[in-house]
């Protein structure tokens, strides 16, 4: 009786097991398009273990980056491609290529020098000259040179079926790596299409002619650069003419001229702003008594990150003053206060207008990408021809390279509030202003924190940068011990710039937890 009870049972579980099964199969044939049994039958043997269960795809090595680039598995195909080249290219250059080449410029740049030493020596053999010997010993040394070099490219030239061979044996380790790894690889891509119908599937002839051309241009210009080096130009030298870099120049240096003489109002105003702050806080921390400065830190770290890190600030400001680097380290503190303040406030506003605006951070994004990834001695040119050299031209820079974490974070801070949250304060009557301050900003003041975090420690990392356009402080006496080579000051200046650092992150974090 009990037997009749499962029964049932177990023939649906049996039938949905099939039915299954069959699917998975249609699945295949329709993913792979070629060869579907072979498939089936692999991909059923990778699906059963999930551990790397190798299988064997001809195809696959036959073709290499080829089939890989052809199925879409150019993650495959790229590495791949990279490493036959570099079997092929030493194929190429055991069996055809020109490995004496250079030894045997050298050795035509030497016979140049030995013919004129020749005709030096004959006038002297000729006119009775003491330098006969001397011209002689100059002349023996540089034929032994070249007897020498050219022992060294017949050494290469023989070296050729040893460097053919071994790109062999690189080429045919690769291929097999192929035939092993293909039907797994692939097996992956159609477990990712099983949930993403727009992955594309099957060996369209299209994609199949593209990754053929295209391995087969790049494998061709490796080969032929490699094997015959300096004898195609096109492969050496980008094709280009000098004037249009000269026409660039002239291009970007008449922008420039035009923005300094149009924009000379504008700039004016941002240097008075930038001093208003800068004076402001250099009469806090420079002309302030040291004492009360020591005292207002190590009770602000005291209050945000607790007892322990409030001794270690006093210790660390106790290391400036004894070391004499009191006044420059509040230098730097009141520049990297005037940078910090004026990118937060420009910052978190702007991060909180695009947060909701995908448009128009998809507009900023690029440029706040242009300010972090361009180098800082390239964006100081246009800050110097704009704002001159000094402390107004140190803070712009230090704002260029420090200022976008604080927009970044406080839009990634604002995108991360729940949306139920956001509705169930709409939903008790929350207008803009207060779902805006009584919602998303607290939630997202994690976010906000690391930001201001971010680019304040961004901002004393140009202190030494900022020092090279005339901004005093301890970047100036780092940038003087690399110019003088004197270690210690370097390095006691450097530690100053540490503790800056370390006071101020942990004032920030410590407010953060």
């Amino acid at each position: 009786m009990k037997d009749e009870t499962l029964n049932p049972l177990e023939d649906t579980e049996s039938e949905a097991a099939l039915a299954y099964a069959e699917e998975r199969r249609d699945n295949i044939r329709r993913f792979v398009r070629t060869s579907p049994d072979y498939y089936i039958r692999n991909f059923d043997r990778i699906g059963a273990s999930s551990r790397f269960t190798p299988t064997f795809n001809l195809m696959a090595g036959l073709f290499g980056p080829v089939w890989f680039g052809a199925r879409g598995l150019w993650s495959w195909a790229l590495p791949f491609l990279i490493v036959e080249a570099l079997a092929l290219v030493q194929i190429a250059r055991g069996l055809f290529g020109d490995l004496a080449a250079d030894a045997m410029e050298r050795i035509a740049s030497i016979e140049g020098t030995l013919e004129l030493r020749r005709q030096q020596l004959a006038s002297a053999v000729e006119s009775g000259s003491d330098r006969v010997d001397a011209f002689r010993r100059t002349v023996e040394a540089l034929e032994a040179n070249i007897g020498g070099i050219r022992a060294e490219a017949e050494a290469l030239a023989a070296q050729g079926p040893r460097i053919a061979l071994t790109g062999l044996g690189i080429l045919l380790a690769i291929k097999a790596v192929q035939a092993i790894v293909a039907n797994w690889a692939l097996e992956a891509r159609f477990s990712d299409w099983l949930s993403d119908r727009s992955i594309r599937s099957g060996m369209p002839v299209g994609q199949i002619a593209f990754s053929a051309a295209f391995m087969a241009v790049m494998v061709a210009a490796a080969m032929v650069h490699y094997s015959f080096p300096g004898r195609f130009g096109l492969l050496t030298d980008f094709p280009t003419d000098p004037d249009i870099r000269l026409v660039s120049i002239e291009w970007v240096e008449a922008f420039f001229n035009w923005a300094v003489l149009n924009g000379e109002a504008l700039f004016d105003g941002i240097t008075y702003v930038i001093r208003l702050v800068l004076d402001a806080l250099e009469l806090v921390f420079v002309s302030t008594p040291w004492i009360v400065i020591v005292s207002l830190i190590v009770l602000l770290t005291w209050l945000t990150a607790g007892v322990r890190m409030a001794i270690y600030s006093g210790a660390f400001l106790a290391y400036m003053g004894l070391l004499g680097f009191w006044e420059k380290a509040m230098t730097t503190l009141a520049l990297l206060g005037t940078a910090a303040c004026l990118s937060i406030l420009i910052g978190i506003p702007l991060g909180m207008f695009a947060a909701r605006r995908p448009r128009f951070y998809a507009f900023i994004q690029p440029i706040m990408d242009f300010m972090q990834t361009m180098p800082a001695f390239v964006f100081m040119i246009p800050v110097i021809a704009f704002f001159g050299t000094g402390k107004p031209a140190a803070v712009v820079t230090t704002m260029i390279f420090g200022g976008t974490p604080v927009v970044r974070l406080t839009v990634l801070g604002l995108r991360g509030v729940p949306e139920s949250v956001r509705e169930a304060a709409v939903s008790f009557g929350a207008n803009k202003w207060y779902l805006l301050t009584r919602v998303d900003l607290p939630l997202a003041a994690p976010s906000i924190r690391a930001g201001i975090n971010q680019t304040i420690m961004l901002s004393l990392a140009m202190v030494v940068v900022a020092s090279l356009i005339g901004a005093k402080g301890l970047g100036e006496d780092v940038l003087e011990a690399l110019q003088y080579a004197n270690v210690g000051q370097g390095i006691l200046a450097g530690f100053s710039i540490l503790f800056c650092a370390m006071i101020l992150d942990r004032i920030v974090q410590g407010g953060r937890r």
